[in-house]
């Protein structure tokens, strides 16, 4: 049985619902971001149990088919991000195309209507919030940002950086910028 769970966004979320599944003895088979497979299908109870639980730790579990779509649109993209290894020409229309086998212009009207925002504008978002990790962690230089992240160039990153952030991503490095979790974005 597979069971969707909302604001999975790392491998440390992975590891906190694998925890609790286990905990309450659900025998997890799988767990990934956003999708947990179990041995055996949840009675009510245990649902509503399991719930709770994820609720008081920041998850919650998803019924809504369109919330599973959203929520697995966004999990692939995030993990796109996470990996750091964007191509240049990256489509998110043929990659979400192929991971989800559903037509993209249904995909995005959805995901539009529900979010208010567009898949390419949370994918965007996610990028940056990427490129703060970063900056913040002075882990690469902007040239290999942008290379990582699939931007054409460093300006191509830099102004994209500024119309999200307000700032240069050097502006943004010398205030000592925040991060926002990757649920928030």
């Amino acid at each position: 049985m597979v069971i969707y769970v909302k604001n999975m966004v790392c491998n440390r979320c992975i590891m906190v619902v694998r925890q609790e599944l286990e905990n309450l003895k659900l025998q997890p088979l799988h767990v990934a971001m956003g999708e947990v497979e179990l041995k055996k299908p949840l009675s009510e109870k245990q649902k509503q149990h399991l719930n709770i639980k994820l609720k008081t730790l920041g998850f919650e579990l998803l019924d809504d088919q369109k919330q599973k779509q959203i929520e697995k649109i966004k999990s692939l993209l995030i993990q796109q991000v996470q990996s750091g290894e964007l191509e240049e020409h990256f489509s998110i229309t043929d990659f979400l195309t192929k991971s989800i086998h559903k037509d993209y212009s249904q995909l995005s009207r959805l995901f539009s209507e529900v979010e208010g925002i567009t898949i390419e504008q949370f994918f965007i978002l996610q990028k940056i919030e990427k490129v703060k990790e970063w900056l913040i962690y002075a882990e690469l230089n902007l040239s290999e940002m942008a290379w990582k992240l699939g931007y054409s160039s460093v300006a191509h990153l830099s102004a994209q950086f500024k119309r999200v952030t307000g700032f240069t991503p050097s502006g943004f490095k010398k205030l000592g910028g925040s991060r926002k979790s990757l649920d928030e974005v």
